[in-house]
C-alpha cells in the first residue's frame, strides 16, 4: 500500500474518532495537555491495535465480526450519546466525558471496530507487512492527531455554547450511530 494511500485510509478510519472526541469534549473548560495525550494515545493504540488485530486474523475475524460490527459500535455509540443527551438536559455532569478509562476506552472501542475489519480486509486482499506497516503507522498517527484537534475543538464550542452544545454532541453521536447502522 502506497503511503497516500495509508494515509486516506487512516483519515477516513479516524473520522468517529474525532467526532467522539469533539462530542465529548464540550464540558472540558481547561485543557490538561497529560489527559489530552494520554487519551489521543489511547484511542490511537485502539484503532492500531483493531487494525492489526483484524489483518492478523484475516478472515476468521471477518466472518465473525463482520456481522456483528455495526451492531455493536451502534450499542456503543447511543450509549455514549444518550448519556451525552441526559447529561446536557439535567445539567449534572456524570461520567460520560472522557475523563474516565471505562469512557475513554469505551470511546475508543465504539470508533474502531471498523478499523479490524479494515485490517482485515487488508489481509484477505493480500497485503503483505511491508505493505501493512504504512497503514499501521499512518492510522496510528492520524487518530492521535484527530483526537487532540476533537478535544480542543470541542473545547472550545462548550465554552462558548455551554449545556446546548452537550445536546448537540449527543445528538450528533446518536446519528453516527445510526448512519453506521444503516449505510
Amino acid at each position: 500500500m502506497s503511503l497516500w494511500g495509508a494515509i486516506l485510509l487512516a483519515v477516513s478510519l479516524c473520522a468517529d474518532c474525532f467526532a467522539v472526541s469533539l462530542c465529548s469534549s464540550v464540558t472540558v473548560r481547561r485543557i490538561d495537555w497529560k489527559n489530552v495525550t494520554l487519551i489521543s494515545l489511547s484511542f490511537a493504540v485502539i484503532q492500531a491495535g483493531l487494525l492489526f488485530a483484524g489483518w492478523g486474523l484475516g478472515e476468521l475475524l471477518h466472518g465473525f465480526v463482520g456481522h456483528a460490527a455495526r451492531v455493536l459500535a451502534f450499542l456503543l455509540l447511543v450509549l455514549v450519546g444518550v448519556s451525552m443527551l441526559r447529561e446536557g438536559i439535567s445539567g449534572k455532569q456524570e461520567v460520560r466525558n472522557l475523563d474516565s478509562f471505562r469512557n475513554v476506552l469505551l470511546g475508543g472501542l465504539a470508533t474502531s471496530i471498523d478499523a479490524a475489519l479494515v485490517g482485515a480486509s487488508q489481509s484477505i486482499a493480500g497485503l503483505q507487512w511491508k505493505g501493512f506497516v504504512p497503514l499501521f503507522a499512518a492510522v496510528f498517527a492520524v487518530t492521535a492527531v484527530s483526537v487532540v484537534l476533537g478535544i480542543l475543538g470541542g473545547s472550545r464550542i462548550g465554552a462558548r455554547f455551554g449545556r446546548s452544545s452537550e445536546i448537540a454532541g449527543g445528538v450528533v453521536l446518536i446519528l453516527i450511530a445510526l448512519w453506521n447502522l444503516f449505510r
